[in-house]
């Protein structure tokens, strides 16, 4: 890939030399675009014309030209909507040829510009489908692949037209994301698809067994395969490619069906290159890669190293390989003459030019002896052979360096044409990178605006983010405060009781001071009175004794000293008695003001919890009231999709209505509940909003499912059901705004929401199918039941056909006998075959039962395939009920009293019974079961032997009336003339019977879909294939 693009880089590119020397855009003069809009016209006239030939190259790459020079393809356009490819094959053939030339090669606006006849191009793919001829089918498929590609692109609009792209544009193509990388590559699959179906078909439509690639049809048919060769070269590359990408992200088991629809399309592509390679008329035009035998291992990551990207090489126009041999046999022809002109000369040189004059020489024979004439002659004869060898020396040389050469020559062809290719990659590797150049240009522009969008959605955002910082912040002071106050009351009440703590202390010192005090006094007094009792005895003794005075007088100094010391101890007592009081005094001032702080951080403590509570009550009503409008919104929603266009295509059905009101009913149940509680205990308010979000996306799908099945439903009842699901959904409309609050929740109730899904639920009970009343474990044996039923009932019917040919044998005679005997043994044979039909519908169903149930029971598996064993059950009776009534049909007939019209009537009737039941058995058969082959060979069977009854009944009916034919030679003018009006009013009221019996049969066959749509669920059973039903459905013609 490297090397290729460094060679791209080498080439120049000639193309935008001729745009610019062309001019571009909508400023080229009258003249120059009347000039120009002609030569397209005449160009896309000559490439598209109604001539089996391949379409011109030249005229291909002029309307290429064109497409650069006007960017866009509206000349193409205007030129070919007045072809008429609708009813011309070639013409139309030879369009997708260089259409699709223009979507690979054009300029990228071609794909815009066609995009618009999208829908044209579908119509008449769908229309040329529908022959089996010719170019019918090659044009359809072609057409198809056609709209793929621009749907491809339209989806994938980094790819180019051309699918030439480099590993990394591939990694943005998918975004580096593994879920676009998965859709691409089954686009890719797509894409390849539609290829390899042209590749096939084109090759199908040709006759292998003799030379088609040198003719000029088989040429035209083979043109258009290079683009489609050069495309699935590119799409198998990339397939590869993201194949192993997907492998690295995603488990092996999960990308199972790619791996096999990979294989699938690799076996196909690989035998399609390389029968194409054996083609003479693509060697001269193409070089077709080979793909290896053995696809890529994409379990194992290594593998990917080993992958080569296959490249196809398309050489120049002209090195084409028809005029080398001309060219080469003239140059040849010229030396040859040269050299005989040069040996001419020098022979002339040597012998003289008279010698054609004088052969012999007999004029100079006088004067020269004949030994020196033939020495002369041997001398001249040996110069002639050495001229000679080196003349045949010199042509070997020449012969040789001429190979030579032409090798070089082919070599440096090859070369040049590998160069103009990559010429044309590195062009429209140009124009994409040009395209991608006005595309990034775009996206800037929507980044810029983008951006600036974004500025103001982050203006607003920061704006935001500013009122929520500011709620937040005051918020966080809130807490803060809270958190503050908290800490300061924890700290007051630890100061509360540190002072209590000393209080308590200044009491006990107190107590015990005043103790000392009061000891102290005690002592003061005891003392006092000792000394008075010493100073009594004194005295008494001074009275006594004068001897003894000075003693005394001594004593009674020494008891003064002691009073006056006790006398100091006692005042230091009373000032430290008074300095403890003003403490206590002051201790109680100081607990006082903590007892205020403490009443003030309580007061605001109380106000914090109280705007805390708000807070969060107004957080939960705001909840609460988004939820419910959230809801609303939801209901309101499904009631306004009621009478949307887009529910017609929707299928419903009453039981899956009837599941969803029961989960409305739990819902409503869990809702009151939850609003219980929640009234109980407000930290309940997520349960209550899960259960209102639920509630209204349960109602909305109610309402959605409820429309649905009104419009598979009769007119009286889908009228009910829409006017019921209506009226529920305002009332759960109602019911949700009844919850806006905490007072108005208290009297919220669902009562009307209930009696609205109550009537639903009747409704859709009154839809249910009928064959959903009979029990699911029953469901088995009633199918054994009616296919006994039914095989008695026609083994029955063969025995009284046997006995009405016996009694017709006994009692009639002539032509009456032998058309009796023709229709009982066309019955007979129709008999037959349905018997062995019934026999092989019993195989098979066997086979499906036995390879489908598992481990579970036969019963079981008729109870979980019970829309599929239904079917059964309803064909089985049709069966049953056609044969008995048509062996009394052709009883009637048979003794003359009933109509041929109703045992033919009959034989439709059992043979589209018959094909009900191969379609239903053939539903989940397997494709390749020799059971199912056997089923459909014998509903051939019975396609055939309804038509030998149906041609009987005519043959005989036609007999019976040769027999019966009125005889007018006996009545007069006036006779025949009453009988023809006669005839002619019976005309008249057979014609208005038959359009009233039409019209009848018409509404029967309408009211009998539609019942049995009801009973059976078709709109909820597996669809049978249209292409089962036409292959089941008799001939009836």
């Amino acid at each position: 890939m490297d090397r290729m693009a460094s060679s791209m880089k080498q080439v120049p590119n000639p193309l935008p030399k001729v745009l610019s020397r062309r001019g571009v855009g909508s400023g080229l003069e009258a003249t120059e675009r009347e000039s120009f809009e002609r030569t397209q016209t005449i160009s896309i006239n000559k490439a598209i014309n109604a001539q089996e030939v391949a379409v011109k190259e030249k005229h291909a790459r002029t309307c290429i030209l064109g497409t650069h020079h006007e960017k866009g393809a509206h000349t193409f356009w205007s030129v070919v909507n007045r072809l008429p490819l609708s009813s011309n094959a070639m013409l139309c053939w030879k369009f997708c040829h260089v259409f699709h030339k223009l979507l690979r090669d054009g300029h990228p606006n071609v794909l815009k510009d066609s995009l618009r006849y999208k829908n044209e191009l579908s119509d008449m793919s769908r229309m040329w489908g529908h022959l089996s001829e010719g170019y019918g089918q090659l044009c359809s498929i072609y057409l198809k692949l056609l709209k793929t590609k621009m749907e491809f692109h339209t989806k994938n609009p980094r790819f180019p037209g051309n699918l030439q792209m480099n590993d990394r544009q591939l990694d943005e193509a998918g975004e580096s994301d593994v879920n676009n990388f998965f859709q691409l590559t089954v686009e890719m699959f797509d894409y390849l698809e539609c290829e390899l179906s042209l590749f096939q078909t084109v090759f199908s439509s040709l006759d292998m067994s003799r030379s088609v690639s040198v003719t000029a049809a088989g040429q035209c048919r083979l043109a258009p395969l290079i683009q489609v060769i050069l495309d699935c070269s590119h799409l198998y590359d990339y397939t590869v490619k993201l194949l192993f990408k997907l492998h690295s992200c995603l488990p092996a088991d999960t990308l199972q069906g790619h791996r096999d629809r990979f294989m699938e399309q690799f076996t196909k592509l690989r035998d399609l290159f390389h029968r194409s390679s054996n083609l003479q008329y693509f060697k001269r035009l193409i070089q077709i890669p080979q793909l290896p035998e053995n696809p890529p291992n994409f379990l194992r990551a290594s593998a990917l190293s080993e992958h080569i990207s296959p490249v196809v090489v398309i050489p120049a126009e002209a090195s084409s390989p028809d005029s080398e041999p001309a060219l080469d046999k003239g140059h040849l022809v010229d030396v040859d003459a040269a050299r005989q002109t040069l040996f001419d000369d020098k022979f002339d040189g040597i012998f003289g030019s008279s010698l054609s004059s004088d052969p012999f020489n007999f004029d100079s024979q006088n004067g020269v002896s004949k030994d020196g004439k033939d020495h002369l002659i041997e001398q001249l004869y040996g110069e002639i052979r050495g001229l000679t060898a080196q003349l045949e020396k010199v042509k070997a040389e020449s012969q040789r360096a001429m190979l030579q050469l032409k090798g070089r020559v082919s070599e440096l062809e090859a070369e040049l044409a590998e160069q103009k290719h990559l010429g044309r990659q590195a062009t429209d590797d140009c124009e994409f990178l040009r395209t991608e150049l006005d595309e990034l240009k775009k996206q800037r522009e929507d980044t810029e605006k983008a951006q600036r969008s974004l500025t103001e959605i982050e203006r607003k955002a920061q704006a935001n983010e500013q009122r929520y910082s500011k709620l937040k912040e005051k918020y966080s002071e809130l807490v803060q405060n809270h958190a503050d106050l908290l800490r300061k009351n924890a700290e007051v009440t630890k100061q509360v009781s540190v002072a209590r703590q000393a209080q308590a202390e200044l009491e006990r010192e107190k107590s015990e001071l005043q103790g000392a005090l009061q000891h102290v006094s005690e002592q003061a007094q005891r003392k006092t009175q000792e000394q008075q009792e010493v100073l009594e005895s004194l005295k008494q003794e001074l009275v006594s004794s004068r001897q003894e005075v000075q003693v005394l007088h001594g004593s009674l100094e020494t008891s003064a000293q002691s009073e006056a010391k006790w006398v100091t101890q006692i005042t230091a007592l009373e000032e430290e008695r008074g300095s403890l009081a003003s403490t206590a005094a002051q201790r109680e001032e100081e607990m006082a003001a903590l007892r205020k702080r403490l009443e003030d951080t309580q007061a605001k403590l109380v106000v914090s919890q109280e705007s805390l509570c708000q807070l969060e009550k107004d957080q939960r009503r705001v909840l609460l009231e988004g939820s419910r409008k959230a809801a609303e919104r939801v209901v309101q929603e499904a009631l306004d999709r009621l009478e949307e266009p887009t529910l017609i295509s929707c299928v419903g059905s009453a039981d899956h209505l009837l599941s969803k009101i029961k989960c409305v009913s739990s819902c409503l149940d869990q809702l009151e509940k939850d609003q219980t509680q929640y009234l109980a205990n407000p930290e309940g308010l997520s349960r209550l909003l899960h259960s209102i979000t639920l509630l209204a996306h349960l109602t909305s799908d109610t309402i959605a499912h409820g429309s649905a099945t009104s419009l598979r439903a009769p007119p009286e009842p889908a009228d009910s059901l829409s006017e019921a699901c209506t009226q529920c959904g305002r009332e759960t409309l109602a019911f949700l705004t009844s919850l806006k609050d905490e007072g108005s929740l208290e009297k919220a109730d669902s009562t009307a929401v209930r009696s609205s899904l109550s009537r639903i639920q009747a409704i859709g009970e009154e839809l249910l199918p009928r064959g959903l009343d009979i029990r699911q474990e029953e469901l088995g044996d009633l199918v054994d039941k009616e296919m006994a039923a039914t095989s008695a009932a026609i083994e029955a019917a063969t025995t009284r056909i046997e006995e009405m040919l016996s009694k017709s044998r006994a009692g009639d005679t002539g032509v009456k006998l032998e058309v009796n005997e023709r229709i009982l043994g066309s019955c007979t044979c129709l008999m037959q075959a349905i018997q062995a039909l019934v026999a092989a519908s019993k195989d098979l169903q066997r086979e499906i039962v036995d390879s489908g149930r598992g481990t579970a029971s036969p019963k079981e598996f008729y109870a979980k395939n019970s829309r599929w064993t239904e079917g059964l059950i309803s064909a089985s009776k049709a069966v049953g009920w056609g044969a008995t009534v048509m062996v009394d049909a052709a009883d009637l007939v048979v003794q003359g009293k009933g109509k041929f019209e109703e045992l033919m009537v009959c034989s439709h009737e059992i043979a589209a019974s018959t094909a009900q039941l191969v379609a239903a058995s053939k539903v989940k058969a397997d494709k390749d079961s020799p059971n199912l082959a056997q089923l459909q060979q014998a509903s051939r069977g019975v396609n055939q032997a309804t038509a030998g009854v149906v041609a009987s009944t005519i043959s005989g009916k036609s007999q019976i009336e040769e027999s019966d034919s009125m005889d007018f030679s006996s009545m007069t003018l006036t006779q025949i003339k009453r009988q023809e009006m006669d005839s002619q009013v019976r005309v008249l009221e057979l014609e208005n019977e038959l359009q009233k019996e039409r019209q009848k049969l018409g509404e029967l066959r309408k009211k009998h879909y539609e019942l049995a749509g009801v009973a059976e669920g078709w709109e909820e059973g597996t669809e049978v294939p249209t292409s089962t039903l036409q292959e089941a459905v008799p001939e009836k013609e």
